[in-house]
């Protein structure tokens, strides 16, 4: 396991460099208030990385708005359960 790992690793470290090889051209990037000189290359691939860290901080904070649902869910099915046991504990007394 630990050879095809080292091998797929090698793969993209290939695909890497060649990939910058092939795109070594240098771009101008403007922003807003400057700009700035980078092969194209290391443009996309830290465009590709500011995507993934915002994709990264979204998905966490949904996953945290999901979490904080359950756990009111689950205070409310304890409670309900709660509810229940205490209800059956009565006993039943018939009205005459």
């Amino acid at each position: 396991m630990r050879i095809v790992t080292y091998f797929l690793l090698l793969v993209i470290i290939v695909f890497g460099v060649s990939f910058a090889t092939l795109n070594s051209e240098v771009v101008t990037v403007n922003y807003y208030f400057d700009q700035n000189s980078l092969p194209l290359s290391l443009l996309l691939v830290l465009t590709f990385t500011l995507g993934c860290l915002i994709s990264m901080i979204v998905a966490c904070w949904l996953l945290i708005k999901a979490k904080m649902i359950n756990y009111r869910l689950r205070q409310r099915l304890n409670l309900a359960e709660k509810e229940i046991e205490n209800l059956r504990a009565i006993p039943l007394q018939d009205k005459v």
